[in-house]
């Protein structure tokens, strides 16, 4: 949905926020053109303070081999002007020595606008697992770095519940909700595929998403990422919205109740 489109929806189904993606995730995926949009930002903008409904995270920013902060000026000015709390950072050099050090020049440009850098792991790129992730936040030494849990791919990684409850709570700004039949593909392509297209709602797949959010810590924002091509055109942006909003509250609900229990 556009972003003023989806800010009405957060506020009609009681979502506290929206995440944006202001640049495409691979060379042909979707994304809300704001860097490049004036009208559509000031729109947006006008819709966030309408609805009362803000934007907290922006995607996606990409640090590859030939990283430049300056490259990413318009993208961090727009979060900025939305006034986003964090941003999404995939590590996509294998040299983690130069990826740190990108990381933690990124860390200080989103540092004037008051954004954190949130370090997404997932598998098949150049941080893999949380350990990676944590490692390398660690190392750049920004105040503003993160790590991003996304439960798809803490599943898909080798990575444990043990590995999760291991990562320092200031390092953690948020974590993303979704499901996923059990088991990891065997390929790059099955894992993006899934990750970009194929994602359930919670409680519909394999995921320990309880066990998850138990070892988060309790007052951590959590943002639902479901793409889904098949069910998503034919159930409509709202009644998926809306489905997905009540399973996370589920889980949220049972892990929880797990929590006071242990």
């Amino acid at each position: 949905m556009a972003p003023p489109d989806a800010l009405a929806l957060a506020k009609k189904l009681g979502y506290q926020a929206i995440g944006v993606r202001i640049a495409p995730a691979g060379p042909d995926g979707d994304f809300s053109p704001l860097t490049t949009d004036p009208a559509m930002l000031r729109e947006t903008i006008r819709r966030i303070d309408d609805t009362g409904v803000p934007v907290f995270d922006v995607e996606i920013a990409r640090l590859g081999p030939q990283f430049e902060a300056d490259h990413f000026a318009r993208f961090l000015e727009t979060a900025g002007q939305l006034k986003a709390r964090a941003i999404l950072v995939a590590g996509d050099d294998p040299d983690e020595a130069r990826l740190t050090d990108s990381f933690a020049r990124f860390c200080r440009a989103a540092a004037p606008y008051g954004l954190t850098a949130d370090l997404e792991f997932m598998p098949w790129t150049a941080v893999k697992n949380a350990k990676a992730a944590l490692r390398i936040v660690t190392s750049a030494g920004e105040p503003n770095g993160r790590v991003l849990v996304d439960a798809l791919h803490a599943a898909r990684s080798a990575t444990t519940l043990d590995d999760i409850a291991s990562l320092p709570q200031h390092l953690l700004g948020y974590a993303q909700l979704c499901d996923a039949p059990a088991g990891i593909p065997a390929t790059n392509e099955e894992l993006i595929h899934t990750a970009r297209c194929a994602r359930l709602i919670p409680g519909e797949g394999g995921i320990d998403l309880a066990g998850l959010v138990r070892t988060l810590p309790d007052d951590l924002p959590l943002s639902l990422e479901i793409p889904n091509d098949e069910w998503l055109p034919k159930l409509g942006a709202e009644e998926w919205g809306r489905r997905a909003l009540a399973a996370a509250r589920r889980i949220v609900t049972k892990a929880t109740e797990e929590r006071t229990i242990g």
